[in-house]
């Protein structure tokens, strides 16, 4: 019998697949298939890894084990042009939340009220369509031997002061995302550029340094654990703590002067098919945004952000100025700025 059920969910997933075949292709980064003891089937695109979402995914099933869950990973930017493009997926996960906003406010995702959702801060909804449930730093990690002669920085003037001096350490040892392909990355990088007078600097001394280019955080992170890279500048904060705990090659370098954090945002998309099940998935996604107590899910909750404008900058807002560097024009000439620094 659970093999029988196993086979209906793998062949009803193939269907959902095979009925977008006039789609653009999805270029896919994991997939898993979580099998409930019903056909019930969540379809969700995700741009976190497996590894790091699979905990959530075995808890809520131990809530809701009649219901299966078919994982996909893809890029923020695959995910967009997926959804854009009106492929079938009950739920999108996204870390771009630029590219997330755009999908709500052009008719990309459906409404949806509850408890749960009413219970957000007013910063991390928007016109119940849009929801965040994570507050993540973009953070600096660093080699501990490639530093073990060197005074850490606290800000980035003082880091582009090291850079500067030291150029047999970080001549092509620096990683940063290449913010052409990742969605996460240019977030970063467009709010970064838009309130503060170091980026551009920092941006050509990286250019400068033969700073290597790369499309996610995990990539970067292991890259400065293997000793290839010295620093790897804007990962995600909560990948790069999961990783330290387990790994004391790595160190956070705390930089003082300013944090941007981005919100995890998760939609209902308007091609979902099983808009119950979306909205248990959702609501029980966003309860651990809101809780209080300990828990060993690396993503952070809201609670990390509980006054967000106690730092500078702090959380990226959900809003229409998120569509500002998305309008052709101005990301063609981001990118062609951006260029000029980094790729030498």
């Amino acid at each position: 019998m659970r093999f029988a059920h196993l086979a209906r969910c793998l062949i009803a997933v193939l269907a959902a697949t095979l009925g977008a075949g006039a789609l653009p292709a999805l270029e896919i980064e994991d997939r898993k298939l979580y099998p409930g003891i019903s056909d019930d089937v969540i379809r969700v695109i995700s741009t976190a890894d497996l590894a790091v979402f699979e905990p959530f995914i075995l808890r809520f099933q131990s809530e809701h084990p009649r219901i299966s869950i078919d994982y996909t990973v893809a890029s923020s930017a695959q995910l967009h042009a997926a959804i854009r493009n009106g492929a079938t997926f009950d739920v999108a996960i996204s870390s771009a939340m630029d590219l997330q906003f755009q999908l709500a406010n052009d008719g990309g995702a459906q409404a949806y009220r509850s408890s749960v959702t009413e219970a957000l801060p007013s910063w991390a909804r928007w016109r119940d369509q849009l929801f965040a449930f994570t507050v993540e730093p973009a953070v600096t990690v660093i080699s501990r031997a490639r530093f073990e002669a060197l005074e850490r920085p606290k800000t980035r003037q003082e880091l582009i002061a090291l850079l500067r001096q030291h150029p047999e350490v970080f001549d092509s040892a620096i990683g940063t995302y290449d913010v052409r392909v990742s969605g996460l990355g240019y977030l970063f990088a467009t709010q970064e550029a838009r309130n503060s007078d170091t980026f551009w600097r920092l941006s050509e001394l990286l250019g400068r340094r033969n700073a290597q280019l790369y499309c996610c955080s995990a990539e970067m992170i292991d890259a400065v654990a293997a000793g290839r890279l010295a620093l790897a500048y804007n990962v995600l904060g909560s990948y790069a703590e999961e990783r330290i705990a387990r790994d004391d090659r790595l160190e956070i370098l705390e930089l003082e002067d300013y944090a941007t954090a981005m919100l995890r945002t998760v939609l209902i998309p308007v091609t979902a098919t099983d808009v119950d099940a979306a909205a248990l998935f959702v609501d029980r996604l966003l309860q651990e945004g809101l809780r209080r107590t300990t828990s060993d899910w690396v993503l952070p909750p809201l609670g990390a952000a509980a006054q967000p404008e106690a730092k500078a900058y702090g959380p990226i807002r959900l809003g229409p100025a998120l569509l500002v560097y998305l309008d052709k024009l101005n990301r063609e000439a981001f990118l062609g700025a951006w260029s000029d620094a980094l790729v030498q």
